[in-house]
This record gives C-alpha cells, sequence and structure tokens, in this order.
C-alpha cells in the first residue's frame, strides 16, 4: 500500500515533534494515514491550500518547503537574479510556513523581501511591483475555516502565476524528493547576510499613497458624518483599513474587539468568509448597540469586503459581491462622467460568474466590459495587457461575485482596503445626498432590472469525495439539462472543450478563453447556471442568476433553479 510506505517514510524522516507526534497518533487509522497521503497537496494556479497537518497531503513545513523549491528552480531558470516578496496572513503557522519559503529561496541564490508582520494580500502584490521582484509568496488561506492554510505564488507583474508558470513549477515540484531534493538555510543567518531583508515602511506608506489616489468624493467623508462599525475577523486588514478611513476623514469607527487583533483559531467566526452572514454575526451585535450606517469585514488576507446596512425595519441588510460590485461600478462611471474624469475608451472587466448588470451598466455609460474565467488573477491580466500598450489609465474598475473588488492598477490582485475605502466613500457620498445604501440599491434594480444571483457550494471531502466530484461533471457535461426550472436552456458553455452550443440553431463556437473545468447553462429571459469545481477546496460551485421585473419574482425563480438543478448533486 502506497500510503503506508509514505507514512514510514515520514516517520523515519520527520524532524519535527509536532507532525512526528501527530502521525504517531494515528498509527491504527488507516483512514485517517490514507487521507494524508493518498496524493500530494495539489499545487493549482493559485498555489497550495489544504489542512493543516501532517502528510503529502497536508500543509507543512515540507510541502511548503518542496513547493518553493520548485518555485525557486523555475525563477531561476527564467531570470538573472531573482528576488522574491513574501507575506503573511494571521492564520495558523503562517509566519511559519512564510520564513520556511523565505530559507529554501535565500538557499537558492535568491533575494527575498519579507514583511516585518502580517500584511494583506494587496499589500504582496504591491511590494513585488514595487521592489521589482520576480516573483511573490502569500501565506494565506483566504477565508477558508481554521484548519486550512495555503499559499499563493505571484509573478513579476504582481499578479498569480500565469497557467503556463504554474505548469512548469508543478513539472520541477514533481520531480523533487520532498527530504533530499530541497535546500534550505537559516532565516536569522540569511538575514544578517542582506540576503533576506525586512519590507521597508517606505513601501507600505506608497501603498496608502496608491489607495487614496483612487478616491473621487473623499473630501466630502469628514464632513458626511458617516458612522462605520469595522471587523477585520481576525485578520491582516486592522491596520491598513482603519489608516485609509482616518485619512480620508471616517472618524467614526467602532472596531470588533472580538475579531480586531489577530486569532489564527477565529474563535468567535469559525468561518472568516464575509460572503456569510455567520462571519459577520459578532458585527451585528454591535450594529444593533452602535446603529451605524454601515457594517465592513475584510478576510483574514484582506483582499474581500462584506458589507451590512440598516434595512429600513431596524435590522441590518447583508449585501452580495454582485451588488456592492454592480453599485461600485455605477458610482464610479457617474461620478467620473460628471467630473470629467473618466478616461476615453474605459474598461472594466468581470468574471464569467458574475452579474450581467454589468453590461447594461458599461452600455449606460460607454464602459466596455470585459469577461474572463474566475480568478482575480485574469483581471489582473487584463490590466498587464492594457499597460502593455500604454492603456492602463483605461482601467477603472474590476470585480467578481465573491466579494473581490479594484479600482486600480497599482496591484494586480482584489484590494479589500481600497474597497473599503470606495465603499464608505460612497455611502458618504450619498448620505450627503439623502440616499442610503438600499434605497441606492433599489435605484439600481429600478433602472438596470433586477438581476438575482445566488452561490451554492457542495462540499465532497476525501477521495470519494474527489471521485464524486469527477463524476457529476462528467454527467453535466456529456448529458447537459434542455431545462432548468421551467426555463429552456438556450446555450450551453463548455470551457474545458471550448465550445458554446446555441441549442436553438445546433451551432457552435468557440470560446476564446484559456481552457477551464466550468460549464454554464443559458436559460431563456437571461437566467443563467453555471458550474465549476472550486481549485481550493473541495467543493462544486453553482453560480444561480434570476432575471425577473421585481426582486420578489426573481427570488421565486431562483427557487424553481436551485430545486431542480440541484438534483444533479444528490
Amino acid at each position: 500500500m502506497r500510503e503506508m510506505e509514505l507514512y514510514r517514510l515520514w516517520l523515519d524522516n520527520l524532524a519535527d515533534g509536532e507532525l512526528k507526534s501527530e502521525l504517531e497518533s494515528i498509527k491504527d487509522d488507516t483512514e485517517a494515514i490514507n487521507d494524508r497521503f493518498y496524493r500530494d497537496l495539489e499545487f493549482g494556479t493559485g498555489g497550495l491550500r489544504g489542512v493543516i497537518g501532517a502528510g503529502t497531503n497536508r500543509m507543512n513545513i515540507y510541502t511548503v518547503k518542496r513547493a518553493t523549491q520548485g518555485f525557486a528552480d523555475y525563477l531561476n531558470q527564467e531570470y538573472d537574479s531573482p528576488s522574491v516578496a513574501i507575506s503573511f496572513d494571521s492564520r495558523n503557522k503562517s509566519d511559519v510556513f512564510s520564513k520556511a519559503a523565505a530559507e529554501v529561496l535565500a538557499a537558492n541564490g535568491i533575494k527575498v523581501h519579507i514583511y516585518t508582520e502580517l500584511m494583506p494580500t494587496p499589500c504582496l502584490s504591491f511590494a513585488v511591483r514595487e521592489l521589482k521582484c520576480q516573483g511573490g509568496i502569500m501565506v494565506t488561506a483566504s477565508h477558508n475555516p481554521a484548519k486550512y492554510n495555503g499559499y499563493k505564488v505571484y509573478g513579476d507583474d504582481g499578479c498569480q502565476i500565469t497557467l503556463r508558470g504554474a505548469e512548469i513549477i508543478l513539472e520541477k515540484i514533481n520531480s523533487l524528493d520532498i527530504f533530499n531534493d530541497v535546500k534550505s538555510s537559516s532565516f536569522d543567518e540569511e538575514l544578517a547576510k542582506g540576503n533576506i531583508k525586512y519590507i521597508s515602511d517606505d513601501v507600505i506608506e506608497n501603498f496608502y499613497k496608491n489607495v487614496l489616489a483612487e478616491g473621487i468624493n473623499t473630501e466630502l467623508c469628514a464632513s458626511s458624518g458617516l458612522k462605520v462599525v469595522y471587523t477585520p475577523l481576525n485578520g491582516t486588514g486592522n491596520k491598513p483599513v482603519r489608516e485609509i478611513l482616518k485619512r480620508i476623514g471616517i472618524s467614526d469607527v467602532t472596531v470588533v474587539k472580538e475579531q480586531e487583533n489577530p486569532d489564527g483559531n477565529f474563535t468567535t467566526c469559525p468561518y472568516p468568509n464575509p460572503e456569510i452572514r455567520e462571519a459577520l454575526e459578532v458585527g451585528l451585535k454591535y450594529c444593533n448597540e452602535v446603529k451605524p450606517d454601515l457594517l465592513l469585514a475584510t478576510d483574514p488576507d484582506c483582499d474581500r469586503v462584506g458589507i451590512a446596512v440598516p434595512d429600513g425595519n431596524g435590522g441590518y441588510a447583508l449585501f452580495s459581491g454582485n451588488e456592492v460590485g454592480a453599485m461600485l461600478l455605477e458610482y464610479i462611471a457617474d461620478q467620473r462622467t460628471k467630473k470629467g474624469t473618466m478616461p476615453k475608451n474605459p474598461v472594466a472587466v468581470k468574471t464569467i460568474v458574475t452579474t450581467d448588470i454589468v453590461n447594461l451598466i458599461g452600455k449606460e455609460y460607454g464602459v466596455e466590459i470585459i469577461d474572463v474565467l474566475t480568478g482575480f488573477k485574469f483581471i489582473g491580466e487584463q490590466i498587464k495587457l492594457l499597460e502593455d500598450k500604454g492603456e492602463e489609465n483605461r482601467y477603472i474598475f474590476g470585480f467578481e461575485e465573491s466579494y473581490g473588488y479594484l479600482s486600480g492598477t497599482y496591484v494586480r490582485d482584489k484590494d479589500a482596503v481600497n474597497a473599503s475605502m470606495l465603499i464608505c466613500e460612497m455611502a458618504a457620498y450619498y448620505r450627503t445626498q439623502g440616499i442610503s445604501l438600499i434605497k441606492a440599491r433599489e435605484n439600481l434594480y429600478k433602472k438596470y432590472g433586477v438581476f438575482y444571483q445566488t452561490l451554492y457550494s457542495f462540499t465532497f471531502e476525501g477521495e470519494s469525495g474527489m471521485k464524486k466530484m469527477e463524476s457529476i461533471m462528467t454527467a453535466l457535461r456529456n448529458t447537459p439539462p434542455t431545462e432548468v426550472g421551467g426555463l429552456k436552456v438556450v446555450r450551453f458553455d463548455d470551457y474545458k472543450t471550448s465550445i458554446s452550443k446555441n441549442l436553438t440553431d445546433g451551432t457552435e463556437t468557440e470560446i476564446l478563453l484559456p481552457k477551464s473545468n466550468v460549464l454554464a447553462f443559458f436559460l431563456e429571459g437571461n437566467s443563467k447556471v453555471v458550474i465549476r469545481p472550486s481549485g481550493t477546496e473541495p467543493k462544486i460551485k453553482a453560480y444561480l442568476a434570476a432575471k425577473a421585473p421585481t426582486h420578489e419574482d426573481a427570488a421565486v425563480l431562483e427557487k424553481k433553479l436551485h430545486d431542480d438543478f440541484t438534483k444533479n448533486f444528490e
């Protein structure tokens, strides 16, 4: 049994006492051994992500160092004298893994720039560009539960590594023996030699300046009377978000004390994901006492932000990522048009699972809308393409439905520091106009119609779960439904085969995007269902979009779509 052989190999080679004790504690548990060793933790397009622990299918210093050796081999192949920026979040072992990565890079002759303390993902993307590095590493599992950690790899443009780069790195990783082929050195010794350097406060200050430059009506904030409750969800947003809000004049900010400081166990928010209500519950309790205009919640690595606003009935309503993104695009386009700061031929970018209301907003303001695959790196890639033509100023906004937003080109990943500022500025502006955010959302839907979008995740743990996921995707690909929730499927897009099929006339066209395991079912009346396996979690995600004249009608339609389509996951 391969898993048992690997188990014994690890026991014989482990120097880490904690990991060794974990393996010894499961010596009679075949299932637990199998789960830890049945595969290598997959290095996907974004890097690694998995449960912290011992084994090839876990996040630990050995899997991190092996991945870093593969990254180092790639960098030394592609560049002369490369350097790498490193940042990390508040998760358990994040600081340990970041130092382990630095030790491997330094041992391979690669200069390392590392933050002195936990910093957001956008600050890592910024540092790569600011320090002219050839790569970057962000140690984070984003919004996953506490048992997870991860490792995201960035290219020289500050964007997550390209598909080509990821394939080369994976090939190099696969050629390495985890115990014998990894070079490493002493962090403190390399620091003393200058091969590892701490990133200076000047870089952080320049990041702040670039964020502030994206403001449109920041001069209104100080006198707007806007009241905010903010929770960093025990993550990296605490200092930078509060600093930016202070600088634009938002002074009435109440911080959720239980979630203010780093806590890798996320004691009061087991799922530190601002997409779900559970993560905001403590903050919402503060809202009941403070009565703010806005609740802000950033995830542990501060690249996503969620909000809640007074609903007019004494409670607080959570806005979806689609709603916030659409409202921000409307606000940016409207205000920049009125102020005469809109560039010629402006561009906004969204992912294929993000709300199509964006297309109507783009038409209203003459903004070209570009659709890309799921993953913010594809939005960053579009910025790079504009930059290569000297047209990066055309980019005005990009967002994805999963609460990631960016209005500038100074970073190439989603930025919750930037988004928090824009959301507060937007709220402050509307407040001076006597308009609440609830009313602003209502106005948006009156103008463009109601686009009701929901996301459902179906979890499939372990080896059997992976096989189940593959089976579901294969069945839907080979035998796609002809209708969903009583609506006919008029078009079927398979992003893995790059074929878009018009089911009305049978014609086929090529999808001009990189191949990806995504299926999209376009329904009559502009409703839609998109499904894809997560690249970082054992889940299939289903994105439902119901288009109707009113919110009530759309909600009813969405339920029909859900009840019908999700039978495929039983």
